[in-house]
């Protein structure tokens, strides 16, 4: 028989219940504390199984998890995933709406990249990743399941135009920042190759030396040349550089991004300016080219450059001369070569002068036709009368086309026999065909001389073909000015008296004394055939009218005066002068009795 109290039995009872629903509930919150502890961490699992494009992985919970196969597969490949694999994943949720617990193997590889990407970040080292992706102002980057952000500018050194060879290649980065919270990673492959540059570059330049030959990329081209990477240090490749051949523009021969091979032609460790060069990797054509172009000798060229001053002409690649203005055409005078010429052109040149040392050669394209004013000298010998259009009329003569398409002028003076020039052109008009006469040709200074008058003979030569220096003659006042007296003699012959030889006595000597009309003895003192002028002088005259008349009618020394025999010899000459039938001949009587005197004077003399 039980003694104990009922009561105390049904307390017992009661204060073990709570016991009971007390350590059910900690036990509860500690099974739910764990498991709500792995949420949002990384698990080991197994794959049970694989249904279409997605994978079972059992993790040791309630329930397995699901996830999608393209996951496990790296960036553009094909996932090698089979059943009974270890994996690990995320557990993002204990279950879903299905029951299942949520996981992902993406989250699991970028939780494992973080903590890998981080350490590298602290201690500045480089990581691998793989562009997979362009997007708004670079690329996607796969860090081993981490994404990052590689801005276009920080590809590559030099701006890439076509990162399609770069795409889905693992190479190194650099990260230049990353926040774990907002899941920002910003990566750089410039600053990697910047630094194995850098590297290069210090153990290039150590190895540098002239006439070395080095194979660059071309960086950038200019005006003037062309940058070139060494691999870490850039050269300059200037134009002259590259080529034997005239090369206007370096575009021409070289493109960004080619690959080249150059040749260190200077180097300044000082400064670290490096001077390259390609076409000393080739021969020199400029050697031996004064036996091989020898002066005179003819041949065929491409016109390759046209300047004010002349045409440059290819006789090969690497050999150019050139064609002064000068020596491009026979006719064409103040031409722009390009009216004569175009680039490109095949043209015949001949060698005019060959400087091996100054690397120069002139060439001649006018001397590969005949020399018009050759041809015309040949084709017309002085003398021979020609007809021709006046092409310009100047100041000094009229210009008239020839054969040949060449022009010869006529010189005012060669107008008209006894008109002035300036008066004789009047005549004249552009346009008009006039004949000629060629005078003269100079080939040398390409100068042609022509005459109109002399189609027709000198009158002068006629009119002063009876007149001798000595003689006296006649002639009838045609003009008086300050300077003396123009006379008008027979058959048209013109004679002029100065005023110091109007007359012996300088009271006299006034050509006003004469009148137009008038005639005047004077004795002749010049016949010149050049200028076409016959002076004449009557104190010359007079002088030998002095001298025949004391030679007739005695000396002073006889006791005669001067008066005396001069009134005797003026009585004579009156009365010779009434007797009008043998006027001519005492006329010619006195012209040989001067040049007895004067013969006399020579001889006593």
């Amino acid at each position: 028989m039980n003694t104990e109290p009922k009561g105390t039995t049904m307390a017992t009872n009661t204060a073990a219940q709570p016991q009971e629903k007390e350590s059910f509930a900690a036990l509860l919150e500690e099974s739910l504390g764990e498991v709500g502890s792995l949420e949002g961490t990384v698990l080991k699992g197994r794959v049970v199984n694989i249904e279409g494009e997605s994978v079972i992985i059992d993790v040791g919970l309630k329930s397995e998890g699901r996830v999608a196969l393209r996951e496990f597969a790296k960036a553009g490949e094909d996932s090698e995933l089979k059943i009974g694999d270890d994996v690990e994943v995320y557990l993002e949720r204990m279950e879903d709406k299905n029951g299942e617990a949520m996981l992902s193997r993406d989250k699991a590889r970028r939780e494992e990249s973080w903590n890998h990407l981080e350490k590298a970040f602290d201690d500045s080292k480089r990581v691998t990743g793989t562009i997979f992706g362009r997007v708004k102002g670079g690329f996607t980057v796969d860090l081993s399941g981490a994404v990052a952000f590689l801005p276009g500018s920080q590809v590559d050194i030099r701006p890439v135009r076509d990162v399609t060879p770069l795409m889905h290649t693992p190479q190194p980065f650099q990260i230049l920042k990353m926040d774990r919270a907002r899941g920002n990673i910003v990566v750089s492959r410039r600053a990697v190759l910047e630094e194995d540059r850098a590297e290069q570059r210090s153990e290039l330049i150590a190895n540098l030396q002239e006439g070395q030959i080095l194979t660059g990329v071309v960086k950038n081209i200019t005006d003037y040349g062309a940058f070139v990477d060494l691999g870490g240090v850039d050269g300059l490749l200037h134009v002259t550089d590259i080529s034997w051949k005239r090369i206007n523009h370096p575009s021409e021969a070289l493109a960004i991004g080619q690959q080249v091979q150059v040749q260190i032609i200077r180097f300044n460790p000082e400064t670290q300016r490096i001077s390259l060069g390609m076409k000393q990797l080739e021969a020199d054509p400029w050697e031996g080219v004064a036996a091989k172009y020898p002066v005179g000798a003819k041949f065929e060229g491409r016109v390759t450059n046209i300047t004010d001053y002349g045409a440059f002409v290819e006789l090969e690649a690497g050999i150019e001369g050139l064609v002064h203005v000068s020596e491009m055409s026979w006719t064409k005078k103040n031409v722009h070569p390009g009216k004569i010429v175009s680039t490109s052109q095949q043209v015949e040149v001949v060698v005019l002068d060959v400087d091996e040392e100054k690397r120069r050669i002139s060439l001649g394209l006018k001397q590969v036709q005949a020399n018009p004013w050759e041809e015309l000298l040949e084709n017309y010998p002085v003398g021979s009368e020609l007809e021709g259009e006046i092409k310009n009329i100047t100041e000094f003569g009229l210009f008239v086309g020839l054969p040949g398409e060449i022009d010869g002028m006529v010189h005012l003076s060669d107008l008209d026999w006894n008109r002035p020039g300036e008066d004789a052109i009047q005549d004249y008009e552009k346009g008009q065909v006039i004949k000629v006469k060629l005078l003269e040709v100079d080939v040398e200074k390409e100068r042609i001389s022509l005459g109109v008058k002399q189609l027709e003979s000198d009158p002068f030569e006629s009119a002063s073909e009876g007149i001798r220096k000595g003689s006296t003659v006649t002639g009838t006042v045609t003009e008086v000015n300050d300077n003396g007296v123009e006379l008008e003699l027979a058959d048209g012959a013109t004679g002029f008296i100065r005023k110091a030889e109007l007359s012996r006595d300088r009271a006299e000597q006034r050509p006003d004394r004469f009148a137009v009309g008038e005639k005047v003895d004077a004795k002749v003192t010049t016949v010149d055939k050049k200028t076409r002028r016959i002076n004449l002088s009557i104190k010359q005259l007079q002088i030998a009218e002095e001298k025949q008349a004391m030679a007739e009618y005695g000396s002073t020394e006889s006791g005669a005066s001067l008066g005396d025999i001069l009134g005797a010899a003026l009585s004579q000459a009156k009365a010779e002068a009434e007797d009008g039938e043998k006027k001519s001949t005492k006329t010619k009587s006195a012209e040989d009795d001067t040049e007895d005197t004067e013969d006399k004077e020579d001889k006593d003399s």
